[in-house]
């Protein structure tokens, strides 16, 4: 990085000082520029315009296909959708090496005064935005491979303390066993899991098929009373239990000591979380065995010859449970008792359970490996291999248009697990499209069950892509988002507004933004959908989540008359932005039910992150 500090303002070397001062010292460190970085948010204005022409459907669109640079759709996106999204998958360029990728996937800069620089600061400032755009049970989900885990893990650490949920190891192909250089064939990737407090993955609801009984208390399965400890590591859950209606005493197993405390063992006046043994039989949730086998020694050499000749009472595997040289229970207790066969059980009622539903596994099952189950506790999203999102974007485009994207099977797992009906899903680094197409079918799915089960259909989710052109200078007219992703979507049948993602100098403010950008940002700012603008029409009208929102264009009677006698939907606030908002608000001042935008003064401090005009900012 070269010495630039000659040519900073004294303020900016003060900011530029305490912003140094603040800094973590434990974590990642890369070199990067940070009053540029603080130029690149403030020197123009981020805006979006919409080409109808690629765009499917007639409007207005909730789902929206970004062509462009992602740092600048991230920052309109800010203004827009701020606190708004659910879920963030993305899948960054991995610092591969491969010069062949627009980003070109290649940022182990030599003349950088740290490896990995270029790359970590251009990550850097797109999951700082991105990390605005979640709700509070929002979730940023980041697949990266083995070789770049550690760095992306830091970062986003440093962008977001204490956000770390885990990670999902998935499958991403079979076969390779080149091994390289420590000979360690690599054949996984992860997709890592940052979100905050409230988040939690959907999981599955668990099985109840077991709860086969039922008594005044509901349903209710037969549980094991025992736990995998054995009498040398829990000493004090090893001792006799007595059942007080028969006389039976049942003896504890050396290897798998009782999952209940007794208030015996514990002392008088001492308390557990949970309730003792002698609590449960008093509950009725201990059941001990029907027409039980008993046995009674009338000494101890009895008791002794019973022990080493292999009678008594046994654990399921036929190990003796009343052992000599077990001093915790004195084989004397033993005499003249009866002495149980059989390992009493516990009730376990539905309502013990502390979630409703089985978690998800850290492992990604592969489609193609029907009998692994790694984690039979939890459940399992089941995905394909890469080679199954090449196949789909073949199947669909009928060519080889975009290497290695995601396979489908994989996104539809982690946006189900991630989301519910209505939710925004946005990715950033969108590439083909495959994260647009998974929550569409997810959603054809859910909406076909509905169907099924006679009730409603869901929601529909929503998707925000932002995908490049990926033009070089020997191909300066490929452009992956309308030639692969646009052309999936349109495959697919779903309607989406195409957009593009441009900046304006900031320079001479709001004079400077095209028309062909205005009303487009405008409408997005206010109504979170695009819109297709009507060039004849003075007054265009966006209805959307308790808002109904005019761009006002021109004022005439006849636009008077309009806004006077639009039906206004029932708990909606109307926001009317205009180059002549005093206007308005004086010949409306009798409206208590109206906003009024002044354009286009309004629309840069949104920009510039000063005013939220969606989120109750001051219009």
């Amino acid at each position: 990085m070269s010495d630039n500090y000659e040519n900073l303002a004294r303020n900016e070397l003060i900011g530029l000082l305490r912003s140094r001062d603040r800094a973590r010292r434990l974590g990642l460190v890369w070199e990067r520029d940070e009053i540029e970085h603080e130029r690149a948010l403030t020197d123009d204005l981020p805006l979006v315009e919409l080409d109808a022409t690629l765009s499917r459907g007639e409007g207005p669109w909730r789902n929206l296909l970004i062509e462009g640079d992602n740092f600048h759709a991230l920052r309109f996106l800010r203004a827009a959708f701020k606190g708004s999204i659910k879920c963030i998958y993305i899948d960054p360029p991995y610092n591969t090496g491969n010069k062949d990728f627009i980003y070109n996937d290649h940022y182990m800069d030599p003349e950088d005064g740290f490896r990995h620089s270029t790359w970590l600061e251009f990550l850097y400032r797109r999951l700082s935005l991105a990390r605005d755009l979640l709700r509070e049970d929002g979730v940023l989900l980041v697949s990266i491979n083995d070789q770049n885990r550690a760095y992306m893990e830091l970062l986003l650490e440093q962008i977001w303390p204490g956000g770390r949920k885990g990670s999902l190891v998935w499958r991403s192909r079979i076969g390779d066993n080149s091994g390289k250089g420590a000979n360690l064939s690599v054949n996984h990737e992860h997709v890592l899991v940052w979100a905050g407090s409230e988040f939690k993955f959907c999981g599955s609801m668990k099985n109840y098929e077991m709860y086969t009984s039922k008594d005044l208390n509901g349903p209710y399965r037969i549980s094991d009373l025992t736990q995998p400890k054995s009498l040398l590591e829990r000493p004090n859950s090893y001792f006799p239990i007595n059942n007080p209606k028969t006389g039976l005493w049942y003896p504890p197993n050396p290897d798998r000591v009782w999952a209940f405390a007794s208030i015996k063992k514990l002392g008088e006046g001492k308390k557990t979380r949970k309730d003792t043994i002698e609590d449960l039989i008093k509950q009725g949730r201990i059941i001990f065995p029907q027409k039980p086998k008993y046995i009674i020694w009338k000494s101890k050499d009895e008791l002794l010859a019973d022990i080493r000749s292999g009678k008594g009472p046994k654990d399921g595997k036929g190990n003796q449970l009343i052992r000599e040289n077990i001093d915790l229970i004195p084989l004397t207790f033993w005499i003249n008792k009866k002495v149980g066969f059989g390992v009493p059980a516990y009730k376990r009622y539905i309502t013990d359970m502390p979630e409703t539903t089985q978690p998800l596994s850290s492992w990604v099952k592969s489609a193609a490996e029907k009998d692994f189950e790694p984690d039979k506790d939890a459940i399992h999203i089941e995905s394909g291999f890469t080679d199954e999102g090449s196949k789909e974007l073949r199947r669909l485009l009928g060519d080889k248009a975009f290497p290695y994207p995601k396979p489908p099977s994989l996104m539809r797992g982690l946006i189900d697990q991630s989301t519910g009906p209505g939710d925004i899903v946005l990715d950033f680094f969108a590439g083909s499209g495959t994260t647009a197409q998974a929550v569409v079918e997810l959603d054809r799915k859910e909406a076909e069950a509905a169907k099924k089960e006679k009730m409603p259909a869901p929601e529909l989710r929503r998707f925000i892509l932002v995908s490049s052109t990926e033009a070089t200078a020997d191909e300066p007219d490929k452009n992956i988002c309308r030639d692969v992703a646009a052309r999936r979507l349109a495959a697919l049948d779903i309607d989406f507004a195409y957009l593009r993602s441009k900046v304006s100098p900031i320079g001479l403010g709001g004079l400077a933004i095209p028309e062909s950008a205005l009303w487009p940002s405008v409408g997005m700012l206010l109504a979170r959908e695009a819109f297709r603008e009507h060039p004849k029409s003075p007054i265009e009208w966006i209805e959307t989540e308790g808002r109904l929102v005019g761009l006002v264009k021109a004022l005439n009677e006849a636009v008077y008359a309009e806004i006077e006698n639009r039906p206004v939907p029932k708990g909606s606030t109307v926001v009317l932005a205009s180059f002549q908002p005093g206007l308005l608000k004086q010949r409306f001042s009798y409206r208590d039910d109206m906003i009024f935008l002044s354009l286009p003064d309004g629309l840069v401090e949104a920009l510039l992150g000063r005013s939220p005009l969606y989120n109750g900012g001051a219009v």
